[in-house]
């Protein structure tokens, strides 16, 4: 198996893609952020948004846009800030407090760990 970078693109290109920015404006999106495109791309929007408006006709975490887009997490988060201040994209966060109580306590994690070193 062979390893590539994760970022594999050109500093030049991305700095165009993102129009300069470095990075999002605001922290709206982890990598399970579910992105839903709220339109139909119009014509003259840039391709990289009208790609993110085509793979998010349904539910799409942040990370598989990232991956379809072959383009690093912190352009596809500027990106999709974008089109989050534009109304043309919603972002549904997962729901973290349904599943804080139904998480193992910590004193049987670390006893399976220990029982994991010993095998």
């Amino acid at each position: 198996m062979i390893r590539r970078p994760v970022d594999i693109g050109e500093p030049d290109r991305l700095y165009t893609v993102t129009g300069g920015r470095s990075r999002a404006d605001d922290d709206s999106f982890d990598l399970v952020t579910l992105i839903v495109g709220e339109c139909e791309p119009c014509p003259g929007m840039q391709s990289e948004h009208v790609r993110i408006l085509e793979l998010c006709r349904a539910p799409t975490a942040v990370v598989e846009v990232s991956a379809a887009l072959r383009l690093p997490v912190t352009v596809v988060r500027i990106l999709l800030g974008d089109l989050l201040v534009t109304g043309r994209v919603t972002a549904r966060h997962p729901p973290v407090d349904r599943f804080r109580g139904s998480l193992p306590d910590s004193d049987l994690l670390k006893e399976v760990l220990d029982g994991l070193r010993n095998l």
